[in-house]
């Protein structure tokens, strides 16, 4: 997989990053919720990119 593909995948997991955050923090109130969530979408991109 080529570096523009891979920048690509991780520009495309911003998104649910920024507003899933919002999301998440909204539901639970609090920053904990928001950090499994980060934590989650972070090894998923990387195992995609990785992959």
């Amino acid at each position: 997989m080529e570096i523009s593909r891979k920048l690509a995948i991780l520009v495309f997991f911003g998104v649910p990053v920024i507003i899933g955050g919002g999301i998440v923090y909204a539901i639970f109130g609090g920053m904990v919720p928001v950090v499994v969530w980060e934590i989650f979408l972070l090894l998923l991109a990387g195992a995609i990119v990785s992959g």
